[in-house]
């Protein structure tokens, strides 16, 4: 522990060191203790995110780095994880566009294709990030982002082509975005040998009505996946919600979200749900679900001065199978510790289709200074 203790007040002091040069600056800290199952399981994560930038009126330079450590290793050895989390350069184009080069944390629209998973903490996964360049346009009458990206084998050879363009406008009540993406993929060890060519399209579209009480929200993707040269394989899901305000500390959500006879993929894993239960550790949510599935969903929030509760019930059937029905209830409690703390509970249940109930219990303290 002695060893673990000097090591990571090295890297801090470094680190340190390394921001008290910079312009402006950011830590981020976060403990979890996961204690699902039944009460007989505990693990504790800590995550820190430490991130400086330096720059101009028309450029910039940020870098942000990772932390990740588990409290409870039974390996007194054990040494904190430290990966980059965001590094990159951006420079204004003859006043023309932004153009941002390096690893980047994106997030478009709902995030159903690209999002950060702020939930990772290391542990499960990690949050999401994309290698490669953007190019953002943003004028008084939409909103373009650019994205290239491109990564190689080793010897020369593409592993992953990608292309992105996202697109978004508002006005008065409304908003929309659409996102669209095309990926090939080289990657012959990790894709069974073969080729991959994949596109993506996601259409958000939000209103406000009742003077800004009840907001609904569609969003509709779809994606084609296949091997090179061979048939691909569609994909789609739309989610259609409403929320109500009731007032300045309660809200009222109701939602149904479909999947169509092939179920649905992200493509390449960047968004803000997971596939199955699995996503409940890995992402937060309950989430994507399978062929043919539905979930109707329905939930709200409320708050109490600096304390805060949500909960949302999940019901998903299947369009095929009157007998399946899987039932799935999150509850989170949140009390706010002052400007720069918070400590949070957050309890799910998920019979994912079955008898038996899974629980999931994480309390999570964070900390920005």
């Amino acid at each position: 522990m002695k060893k673990n203790l000097r090591n990571i007040l090295a890297l801090a002091l470094g680190l340190m060191t390394t921001v008290s040069f910079a312009q402006d600056w950011n830590v981020d800290s976060r403990t979890r203790i996961d204690m699902s199952g039944d009460a007989d399981y505990q693990q504790g994560a800590q995550r820190a995110t430490l991130g400086a930038t330096w720059g101009g009126s028309d450029w910039g330079i940020h870098l942000s780095t990772d932390v990740h450590y588990t409290i409870n290793d039974a390996d007194e050895a054990a040494l904190p994880a430290l990966s980059v989390y965001e590094v990159y350069a951006s420079t204004n184009l003859f006043g023309f566009a932004d153009m941002t080069i390096g690893r980047q944390a994106l997030e478009y629209g709902s995030g159903t294709f690209l999002a950060k998973n702020d939930w990772a903490d290391g542990t499960n996964s990690t949050r999401n990030c994309v290698d490669g360049m953007t190019f953002a346009i943003d004028n008084d009458f939409v909103g373009l982002d650019l994205g290239l990206a491109q990564r190689d084998n080793g010897d020369g050879s593409d592993m992953i082509d990608a292309m992105w363009l996202n697109a978004s406008k508002s006005s008065g009540d409304w908003s929309a975005n659409l996102f669209y993406a095309d990926y090939s993929v080289n990657d012959m060890e990790n894709w069974g040998g073969v080729g991959v060519e994949a596109n993506a399209m996601g259409l958000d579209f939000a209103y406000s009505a009742m003077g800004g009480a009840l907001d609904l929200n569609v969003s509709y993707n779809t994606s084609s996946v296949g091997a090179t040269g061979s048939e691909a394989t569609e994909y789609d899901m739309m989610d259609v919600s409403g929320t109500y305000t009731v007032n300045d500390d309660m809200a009222l959500t109701a939602g149904r979200a479909t999947y169509g006879e092939n179920g649905f993929s992200d493509v390449v894993g960047l968004g803000n749900s997971g596939n199955g239960a699995s996503s409940w550790t890995t992402h937060g949510n309950i989430g994507h679900l399978g062929a043919d599935q539905e979930n109707m969903y329905i939930g709200g929030t409320y708050n109490m001065g600096a304390f805060s509760l949500a909960a949302t019930m999940h019901t998903v059937t299947e369009t095929d199978n009157d007998d399946y029905e899987r039932k799935a209830t999150e509850v989170s409690v949140g009390y706010s510790l002052g400007d720069n703390a918070s400590l949070s509970y957050k309890l799910v249940s998920d019979n994912n289709g079955g008898d038996e109930d899974t629980n999931y219990n994480w309390l999570t303290l964070t900390i920005t200074p």
